[in-house]
């Protein structure tokens, strides 16, 4: 699939004027599709007027995919046209933690294996049938402790990016983390005014979704579909796919 530019169009919010802001959906291990993205992400910021550049991953960057280990490996290195990067955490590295450090003994284990762990487990290397201390070797304190570090949520203007979403009718603050990490609905269908735009991944849809309230960017990669990135600016906004 050849990458695309979408054409720009009023954004249901706003940044502040000279920050240009790319927030890149669930990756899931696909490490090439990541790559290419960052790539093209590049690209459009050296042809942008000289400003600011956040970069902002909305968590999911292990399970399910080829590689996980280099999806996190790219999340954790230093991007040169990005002058602030942000990495959020999914529920996926949230359930692998979990395991790792078997929080609920084998309820955690089995739930982290029922979602895409095998594949994570072989990017590292690491043996499912021994125990998850020496997954833990295997994935190594560099990753472990970044995953451990990654936010749950991150304001900008008139936006809040999460993984998941947020319980509609409770404060920011006053969020539960599950709810960031693993919420659908209510949220998904709900028509209410939160206080800022909510752009999310979690919910895997062909196309990115546009609402007056949220902006969902989960277009599948991993079962096919592509890898996108929302580029805000001004009350500006478009799409970068690949």
């Amino acid at each position: 699939m050849r990458p695309e530019r979408t054409e720009e169009r009023p954004a249901p919010a706003s940044l502040p004027e000279g920050l240009r802001l790319y927030a890149i959906g669930d990756v899931h291990g696909c490490a090439d599709h990541l790559a290419r993205l960052l790539q093209l992400i590049a690209e459009d910021a050296a042809t942008a007027p000289q400003s600011a550049r956040h970069l902002i991953f909305l968590g999911d960057y292990v399970d399910r995919g080829p590689d996980s280990r280099a999806v996190v490996e790219q999340v954790r290195a230093p991007l040169s046209f990005a002058a602030e990067t942000v990495a959020l955490m999914g529920n996926h590295e949230a359930m692998m933690l979990a395991a790792l450090d078997r929080l609920d003994g084998e309820e955690s284990v089995s739930l982290w294996i029922a979602n895409g762990a095998l594949a994570t487990l072989a990017s590292y290397g690491a043996d499912p049938n021994l125990p998850p201390a020496l997954w833990r070797e295997r994935v190594g304190e560099a990753h472990c402790g970044f995953l451990r570090r990654l936010a749950k949520c991150h304001a900008a203007g008139g936006y809040l990016f999460v993984h998941a979403g947020i319980r509609p009718g409770v404060p920011v603050a006053a969020q539960d983390e599950e709810d960031l990490l693993w919420i659908r609905e209510p949220f998904l269908s709900s028509p209410d005014d939160h206080g800022a735009v909510v752009v999310h991944g979690h919910t895997p849809t062909r196309e990115p979704v546009v609402r007056p309230n949220r902006i969902g960017i989960d277009t599948g990669a991993v079962y096919g579909g592509r890898l996108t990135a929302l580029v805000l600016w001004a009350d500006r906004m478009r799409f970068l796919h690949v």
